[in-house]
């Protein structure tokens, strides 16, 4: 009987093993996770309207004003704000440019892409994503994402804390997972400040002049005015 050497019997395992646990990433991954059950309520979306309304007209006796929107409201004012993947009309054809000699890829489909190379813009993320839920919980918001990557639906939950900071909003990730994979805490920091810090990105996140603070109290959104 030949004599298999320990080392060849370890490589064996480890090698079993890397790929046991790939596999296993690779399904988390994979697995899209349940969205939220957020309430549904036809009427939320001309209340989302009369609260504003309200606001302006406070805003233009001189009085303070404040909205303050729940987790059905919510979602019905990001559903009309957003033009998800599949529901925005198709763009008009445009005249193809040669591809730059030192392009050699292609805008990214993946909002975390962005994790140790170039920064996709909001624009890019926004064209991937097929679904959002937004859900609120004391001072957290919870958003559900589903979103296209080379013809596969992924989903992303996302925890954090909504602030206004200098005019601008700002995204304070405390959690998150890729399907059923937690995300390192270090990576969703990074893709989060690169992706809010960049240029072509920065402006877009511009709160209007108007609004002094957004953030999340009691699971709800609030929205104060100057």
């Amino acid at each position: 009987m030949p004599n298999t050497s320990p080392f060849k019997i370890l490589y064996k395992i480890l090698t079993w093993t890397s790929l046991a646990g790939l596999i296993f990433i690779l399904a988390l991954v994979l697995m899209k996770a349940p969205p939220p059950d957020i309430p549904n309520d036809p009427k939320a979306a001309a209340r989302v309207e009369e609260k504003f309304a309200a606001a302006d007209q406070a805003k233009a006796s001189g009085q303070p004003a404040q909205v303050q929107l729940d987790r059905t409201e919510l979602n019905s004012y990001v559903q009309q704000s957003l033009e998800l993947a599949g529901q925005a009309p198709p763009a008009a054809p445009q005249a193809t440019t040669p591809a730059s000699p030192n392009s050699n890829a292609a805008p990214s489909n993946n909002p975390l892409a962005g994790i140790g190379g170039e920064q996709p813009t909001l624009e890019q993320v926004q064209s991937s994503v097929k679904d959002v839920k937004v859900d609120m919980d004391g001072d957290l918001v919870k958003a559900y994402v589903i979103f296209d990557f080379h013809g596969k639906d992924l989903s992303l939950e996302l925890d954090g804390h909504l602030r206004a900071e200098n005019g601008y909003l700002k995204f304070d990730p405390v959690a998150g997972k890729l399907g059923d994979m937690p995300l390192p805490q270090s990576a969703l920091n990074e893709a989060v400040e690169k992706m809010m810090a960049s240029p072509q990105n920065r402006e877009k996140l511009r709160l209007p002049d108007d609004i002094s603070d957004l953030q999340i109290q009691n699971g709800q959104a609030v929205v104060t005015y100057k």
